[in-house]
């Protein structure tokens, strides 16, 4: 299942999730930091998607109330939802 997420209050405009289950296949984030967006995606491939949300949520950036990370957690805790596993 492939799921696209609208960011907000980040560089970044949209994440794209592609997940087996529970289990994280591909992020894709448009926009952003693109090394650090990159990292990101590469660490999480292949870990399971909540533990990559209690992990990454509540990051900050900066003076920001949201980061990158702390959006990609909400896109899983929505992609999880929309699959029935959340």
């Amino acid at each position: 299942m492939t799921y696209e997420y609208k960011t907000t209050g980040t560089c970044s405009r949209q994440i794209s999730v592609e997940l087996d289950g529970t289990t994280i296949k591909s992020v894709r984030f448009m926009g952003g930091c693109a090394g650090n967006t990159a990292g990101i995606s590469r660490l999480v491939a292949g870990m399971d998607a909540r533990d990559v949300i209690n992990t990454l949520r509540g990051t900050r950036c900066g003076h920001k109330p949201t980061s990158c990370p702390d959006q990609l957690s909400i896109a899983l805790e929505e992609a999880l939802r929309a699959e029935g596993n959340g």
